[in-house]
């Protein structure tokens, strides 16, 4: 069983995973107007794969016995000036991220709550990983420097990436 404090604090992470769902899935129509199929896919797997974060944070309250609270989704943003700005949002984003994340351990750290401090902890790593990718597609596209030729072939590289579901094991 967690705390009702832990459980109000979970629940508004679950609600952050779905908020960071819809904003890449925002991204990713934003790349399809712009003509960038490759950055749309790559913005799609990334939506998809916060969704399946929020789900762990689900399926976590649930099986702790604790009460799932959906709250209102807030609108994401819809547009940007430039595949550089998309991804700098994407590096702010997932900073931001950790930082709920960080909060989440200490909640638990604080309140002695020793399985959900081991159930986030999957969560530390995963956003090591998540701020490494933004800022290795963020340093590509820098180094572009809006080269339409180079551009193009991010575009196709960043096309090939593909949705790989977490399994029980993570």
């Amino acid at each position: 069983m967690v705390s009702e404090n832990m459980e109000k604090a979970i629940n508004e992470q679950l609600n952050a995973e779905m908020y960071s769902g819809y904003l890449y899935l925002s991204m990713a129509a934003y790349f399809e107007d712009q003509d960038y199929p490759g950055f749309a896919q790559w913005m799609r797997v990334q939506a998809q794969e916060e969704l399946d974060h929020a789900m762990k944070f689900y399926d976590y309250l649930n099986t702790r016995g604790a009460k799932v609270t959906l709250t209102a989704i807030e609108a994401p943003q819809t547009e940007w000036d430039s595949i550089e700005a998309v991804f700098k949002h994407v590096l702010k984003h997932e900073q931001m991220v950790t930082s709920l994340i960080n909060n989440l351990v200490d909640i638990a750290i604080e309140e002695k709550d020793h399985a959900t401090n081991q159930f986030l902890q999957w969560y530390v790593e995963e956003q090591v990983e998540e701020e490494e990718s933004a800022m290795e597609v963020l340093g590509k596209i820098k180094r572009a420097g809006g080269a339409a030729n180079i551009l193009y072939m991010l575009d196709s590289e960043l096309g090939s990436r593909v949705y790989t579901p977490s399994t029980s094991e993570e």
